[in-house]
Parts: structure tokens; C-alpha cells; sequence
């Protein structure tokens, strides 16, 4: 009897049932603790690893495009890349492994895998192997690019007062070359050339030499002629400048001066000297910009000296420069151009233009009988079409077109660099018009990002 009642007291006391529950329910928020714990470990080392890998592929592929690496080294970068960013506190001291690394020259891709152990804070509550691991994949390049900027170096570019278009254009054309070039060697696989521009262009003594037919008299104006024939020219007092290339067999082509070279017209000497017209007094100006166009280079501070040396002075032969530009980048010219300067083939390399111009233009040679009908609005409705033929031309030839409108003065500026640009695809702005010097660093920053985009996809 005392038995049975010792056992019924037992099963009806309560007094310790708190302190079990509590110690269970103590248990299993520990677990708890510990298991997000543990989970937020790993996920901070996922993220830690996820970030370096993309940074190190990104980082190898552009090594990769630029020439700065060859592909026997890409291993070895992405490796030393996730070492140096191996900061987590809770990998091992192998910290970042790379795992895998595949360089795919078909797709022109580079992909890795890699992993990172984790030093779990609770390793008790640990439910599987303590490790993490990701992938990345970027795309590189090996293809060629050349870009040839036309830079408008008319008179309405001068500083006044406190607009300096001219120091604003400096800036962004510095900052442009710059970024192009970013990182390269001289021989880079990035080579970029500079047309200035005004009432013509200078073409330097060696170009001129080879490519240039000066007209020294009404009778010569208007020749076709090609530099395997004699022709009426001469060295003494050569100053380099020339305007639109004669005859309509040869006019929107990127033929060679073999072919049919390039006219200094017999006008401009006399339209720089300053001319009336009517009741108005033009002033004298350059016959060329007094710096010469610099061809196809990786030379970052041939370029950058360049532009430094600018001055703005002349009339806007825009159709000119277009033309100028052209040749920059055509490999009919090659014979013409030093070694380190011969534009590529067009199917092997991705070629492309940037046309820059602050005004209309009013300034043609070709087609015109007197100084007079040099410049104005007749010189405008020939230079016009003449320079929207010349884009035309050029895109059909395989190179894009981006162009910049600077403070453009009227619609018909801004309809022809419209008409002129490569048309809008896949997202990719061709045609800019700017207001300010910040607007304009910004459109050649927009354009040289763009142009490292689309070379990746050539």
C-alpha cells in the first residue's frame, strides 16, 4: 500500500518540470544560434569569394583584351588576384582556391571556378562538408580597334569671356585618348588618330608629299591625279594643308592617292588671306590648323601633346575633316602611312569614328568659282551633303560612327550629325548633342565606354 501511494506521489509532482523544459528549450535555441550562425558564415564567405572571382575574371579578361597578358598567364593572375583579396574572416588560411580556369578562344570567353573552406564558429551544429564554392565568367577580346577622332578647331571654338570651348574640347578629347589607351604599350592591339580641323586640314610633310596635289592656278583646279604621274607641284613653300579631293569618280571613296590624290585647292591661299564679300570684311585665317593630323598610334603622349598644342582659328570645312578621317582608318592607305600607322583590313579589325564639330558647315572649296562662294550658305548646301555622303559611304565600308554636337548653333548642325552617325542599335546612343563642357567629357566618355563594349562583341 505504501508502495503504491509512493509511486502515485511521485507521478503528481510538478516541481521540477520548469527547469527540464527550460534546459530542453535552452537546447534547442542554441542549436538555433549556432546553425545561423554557421549559415551566415558561410554566406559571407560565398559573397567574399563571389566578389574576388568576378573581380579577378573582369580583371584577366581586360589583361586579356589590352595585350597586357598572354593567355599561358591568365591562371596564374586570377590566382594571385584571389589571394590578394582574400580577406575573409572565416575561410582557412588556403583561404580563396581556384579550382578550375577555362580559356575558350572560339567564344572568346574566360571562365573559372574556385572555392573557399569555412572555420565554422560552431562546428557541432555543422550539417555537411564547411564548404563554398561559385563560378565566374567574362568575355575578352583580341580583336584590333582603331579609332580616328575628327576635332573641330574652327574659329567659333576661341575663348570668350568664360567660354572655352576650346579648353573644354582639350579636356575631354585628353580624357578620351586616355581612356582608350588606358593600360597599353605602344604596339597595343588600341590605336587611336587625330584629324584636326578647320578651313582644312594639315596633313603633315610626309602625307603631304605622297597624297597632296597643290593647285597653283585657276587651270589646275578640278585635276585628277594619282601620284604614279607626273604633276604640276612643287616643295618650295609647301605648308601642308589640304581640302576635297576633285573629280566624281573618286569624290566618296577611300581610294588612295595611287589612285587620285587629294587637292589643295587653289582657293584657299587667297580665302586665308581675308576677302570682302559685299559689305562684309573676313578677316585672315589659318589655310590649316597649325597642328597636322596624327595618324593611327598607341603613343598616348604623341596624342595628348597634340591636342595640348590646339588652337582654334578658320572656317568649318567639315566635310574635310570627314573625308580626312576616312583615310585615317582606310587600309587603301597604308602605302601612304608609316609601318606602326597603316590602318588594318576592314573585316579584321573593328574600326570606328568620332565626328566633332561645334557649327555648320559653310566652307567648301570644291564646286566653288570664286573666294566668295567659298563660305556661306551656298558653300553649306554643297559641304552638307557632301559630308552626309561621306558617312554614308564610310558605313557601308564597315566602320561606326559616333558624333558630337557642340553648342550647335541651328537645326541643320544637328540633323547632319544625326544623318552622319551610325544608326541607334541594341541600346548603343551614336549621336550626342552637348551644351557645356561637363556634356561634352561626358558624350567621349559615353563613346570610348561604348567602343570597349562593341569590340568585345566584333
Amino acid at each position: 500500500m505504501r508502495r503504491a501511494r509512493a509511486l502515485s506521489d511521485f507521478a503528481k509532482n510538478r516541481s521540477g518540470n520548469f527547469t527540464l523544459m527550460a534546459a530542453v528549450s535552452m537546447s534547442v535555441l542554441l542549436l538555433t544560434i549556432g546553425f545561423g550562425i554557421n549559415v551566415a558564415q558561410s554566406l559571407n564567405v560565398k559573397s567574399s569569394l563571389q566578389s574576388a572571382l568576378d573581380s579577378a575574371v573582369t580583371s584577366t579578361a581586360r589583361d586579356l583584351t589590352t595585350g597586357t597578358i598572354e593567355e599561358k598567364d591568365a591562371r596564374r593572375m586570377v590566382e594571385a588576384f584571389l589571394s590578394a583579396n582574400s580577406t575573409s574572416r572565416f575561410s582557412t588560411n588556403d583561404r580563396f582556391v581556384l579550382d578550375q580556369l577555362v580559356v575558350d578562344r572560339t567564344a572568346r570567353t574566360i571562365s573559372a571556378t574556385a572555392h573557399a573552406n569555412v572555420v565554422l564558429a560552431f562546428p557541432m551544429f555543422n550539417i555537411g562538408d564547411p564548404r563554398v564554392g561559385t563560378e565566374s565568367a567574362a568575355v575578352y577580346s583580341d580583336v584590333n580597334v582603331e579609332v580616328a577622332m575628327m576635332l573641330d578647331l574652327t574659329g567659333s571654338m576661341k575663348k570668350a569671356g568664360t567660354d572655352d570651348k576650346l579648353g573644354d574640347l582639350q579636356k575631354a578629347a585628353t580624357r578620351a585618348v586616355e581612356t582608350l589607351l588606358s593600360g597599353q604599350n605602344l604596339n597595343d592591339r588600341v590605336r587611336v588618330a587625330l584629324v584636326p580641323y578647320a578651313n582644312s586640314v594639315n596633313v603633315g610633310a610626309a602625307i603631304a608629299e605622297k597624297a597632296v596635289y597643290i593647285e597653283k592656278n585657276e587651270a589646275d583646279r578640278g585635276k585628277v591625279v594619282s601620284n604614279a604621274d607626273p604633276r604640276n607641284v612643287t616643295s618650295s613653300g609647301r605648308d601642308y594643308c589640304a581640302t576635297e579631293r576633285k573629280g566624281t569618280a573618286y569624290v566618296y571613296t577611300d581610294d588612295g592617292p595611287d589612285v587620285a590624290m587629294v587637292n589643295r585647292d587653289f582657293l584657299l591661299t587667297a580665302f586665308a588671306k581675308g576677302y570682302t564679300d559685299g559689305n562684309i570684311n573676313y578677316l585672315p585665317s589659318e589655310k590649316c590648323p597649325t597642328v597636322a593630323v596624327v595618324p593611327l598610334t598607341a603613343n598616348l603622349k604623341t596624342l595628348t601633346d597634340t591636342i595640348e598644342k590646339f588652337v582654334a582659328d578658320g572656317g568649318t570645312g567639315g566635310h574635310i575633316g570627314v573625308q580626312w578621317t576616312w583615310y585615317m582608318l582606310s587600309d587603301k592607305w597604308k602605302n601612304v602611312l608609316a609601318t606602326s600607322a597603316a590602318p588594318g583590313p576592314y573585316k579584321k579589325v573593328a574600326k570606328y569614328a568620332i565626328l566633332m564639330t561645334d557649327g555648320e558647315f559653310n566652307l567648301g572649296f570644291s564646286g566653288a568659282a570664286t573666294v566668295q562662294e567659298a563660305y556661306g550658305a551656298g558653300a553649306a548646301a554643297r559641304s552638307i551633303p557632301h559630308a552626309t555622303k561621306l558617312c554614308a559611304e564610310m558605313r557601308k565600308a564597315g566602320i561606326e560612327i559616333f558624333t558630337i554636337g557642340f553648342k550647335l548653333p541651328n537645326d541643320a548642325a544637328r540633323k547632319l550629325m544625326r544623318d552622319c552617325a551610325t544608326p541607334d542599335t541594341g541600346g548603343i546612343k551614336h549621336y550626342y548633342d552637348t551644351s557645356s563642357g561637363p556634356e561634352l567629357d561626358q558624350a567621349f566618355q559615353q563613346i570610348t565606354g561604348n567602343i570597349e563594349g562593341l569590340a568585345l562583341t566584333k
